[in-house]
């Protein structure tokens, strides 16, 4: 499974367009963001893949849950989400 790490300065165009790019291939990933701006900039991102998905019939559903992330010595705790491709909902 694909792991995308992001930060509070990520676009989340980009960010979406890996998502899309990533479940294309795999059908599954995992984003991994620390901090409230890195978790915003995740759902914003997220919200926009949807949009793209939905223009190929295809949808996706995350699941999120914390991790802890050892960061210059330091364990953080951030928000994992586990996102899956589905087919797009009738």
């Amino acid at each position: 499974m694909e792991t995308l790490k992001v930060s509070s300065k990520s676009n989340p165009n980009k960010v979406a367009g890996a998502i899309v790019g990533s479940l294309n291939k795999n059908e599954k990933l995992e984003i991994q963001a620390i901090g409230a701006g890195a978790v915003n900039q995740a759902s914003k991102a997220l919200a926009v893949a949807r949009r793209f998905l939905s223009e190929e019939g295809k949808d996706l559903y995350a699941v999120p849950g914390f991790i802890e992330v050892e960061i210059d010595g330091e364990t953080r705790t951030g928000i994992s989400f586990k996102v899956y491709l589905t087919k797009k909902a009738e």
